[in-house]
């Protein structure tokens, strides 16, 4: 039997549903899964680019990247990239080969995610908070979806600017006193950042931030109902969750890879069983 030997590097990730979700997948396919998780939450020295290394030394298929190594892992794969991954500057999904490969299934998971709750219409104007690894894939894939302005504020100012120089028109750089304000003429709102995550909870939006908008959007996946996307409901916003994201990234994932397309309305409905409850 063939086998997948994968795994995930990022911090604070005990919690991911990954595995469970690359399990369920090899078994239709008949491959065995080999699966190391990789948490640096407690590794303050840790050696992303040793690391890596080592899982090629060692035979592995590849590895998956979460927050806050997206962009150490493009940086990683360097030429390696294809040009539509490489103008993102971020990547989720390393498979070993030879040769190397870069994925960002970030992108295409919010891609699919959007489509299965919004249809065919357009993000219109977005207040996004973070500038990081997932910011890069959300970013792109609301300018691709037809967003007519991009808002984008982070705790490191130059990060938010370098992010929206990246994208382009619709993106423009904020500075964070301002959010509220940008929050408030939105139709939707993207939370990019950690907060709301198992260890880091609260919200990038101020309680005043949220009512009015259309949607809202909260790459955390872990919990699944976080406070801002509770806020959210609250105010009458339609919510996408990170776990729809991430539903569609693993399936994007685990074809990049084994090379398998999943029948997705088959695979997605299976992997809707493993979102918890909080």
């Amino acid at each position: 039997m063939k086998t997948l030997r994968a795994g995930l590097i990022g911090s604070h990730i005990r919690a991911t549903r990954l595995p469970r979700a690359l399990a369920l997948m090899c078994e239709d396919a008949g491959i065995a899964l080999d699966f190391e998780l990789i948490d640096t939450g407690d590794r303050p020295g840790f050696d992303f680019t040793a690391t890596v290394r080592g899982l090629i030394a060692r035979g592995r298929t590849g590895v998956t990247v979460t927050h806050p190594y997206k962009t150490d892992a493009a940086a990683f794969a360097g030429d390696a990239m294809r040009p539509a991954i490489r103008q993102l500057g971020a990547s989720n999904t390393l498979v070993f080969g030879p040769p190397l490969a870069a994925h960002n299934t970030d992108h295409t998971g919010f891609l699919g995610a959007w489509r299965a709750h919004m249809g065919d219409a357009a993000p219109g104007t977005v207040a996004m908070a973070g500038a990081g690894g997932v910011a890069r894939a959300l970013g792109f894939a609301l300018r691709d979806l037809g967003a007519s302005d991009i808002a984008v504020w982070d705790v490191i100012p130059d990060r938010a600017a370098a992010l929206a120089a990246a994208i382009g028109a619709p993106a423009r750089a904020l500075p964070a006193a301002d959010a509220t304000d940008a929050c408030r003429a939105a139709d939707g709102l993207v939370n990019a950042t950690a907060l709301g995550m198992e260890y880091a909870p609260g919200s990038a939006f101020a309680p005043e931030a949220i009512g009015g908008q259309f949607w809202a959007f909260d790459a955390v996946y872990t919990p699944s109902n976080t406070a801002f996307l509770g806020a959210a409901r609250g105010a009458g916003l339609r919510a996408i969750s990170g776990f729809d994201l991430f539903r569609h990234m693993a399936i994007g994932s685990f074809t990049a890879y084994t090379g398998i397309v999943p029948d997705a309305e088959t695979v997605l409905p299976r992997l809707e069983t493993f979102a918890p409850d909080t």
